[in-house]
């Protein structure tokens, strides 16, 4: 999976900024400790099921769905993937879901509770990678079809670095 990542982000020169760690990356929490950064600041990829087969939302990493809120935007109730479905879908496993390198078909969105980030921390298709990207590299290397509001408000107050 990450070398699917690795290939797809070299159209943008960045396979190379690609970060592989010892440690695990595959919870919001885990991959903040390893990155040395807030857990807000990990962009977290939600796959979830759609008419068509799958959508991924992505996040901050100190946010959760809103249900009514996504229900209002796209029509359907939101349902997580599970693993299996996940990697089927997705062609990543659950831990290194990323917005890159996706099958045909798979849409992406990102939510606006990462606005208040210069940069973000997706991951990059393994259980112990991750990427930092602007916001503006998010959008473009994802090929996002938008940005969406279909979280829980996050907590004021965090800071906008580290």
């Amino acid at each position: 999976m990450i070398e699917q990542v690795r290939v797809y982000l070299s159209r943008w020169n960045r396979d190379q900024d690609i970060i592989e760690m010892d440690a695990s990356t595959a919870t919001v929490e885990l991959a903040a400790a390893a990155l040395g950064v807030i857990p807000a600041r990990i962009a977290k990829s939600i796959s979830l099921r759609s008419a068509d087969g799958a959508v991924i939302v992505v996040v901050a990493g100190d946010v959760k769905l809103d249900n009514r809120k996504f229900r209002d935007q796209f029509g359907f109730k939101a349902r997580m993937l599970n693993s299996a479905e996940a990697l089927q879908c997705t062609g990543h496993a659950v831990g290194g879901v990323c917005p890159f390198a996706l099958p045909p078909g798979v849409a992406v969105y990102l939510d606006n509770s990462m606005k208040r980030f210069r940069t973000v921390y997706p991951a990059c298709g393994s259980g112990n990678s991750a990427i930092e990207l602007t916001l503006a590299e998010l959008e473009e290397y994802s090929q996002s079809k938008g940005w969406v509001d279909v979280c829980v408000p996050y907590a004021q107050g965090i800071p906008d670095s580290k």
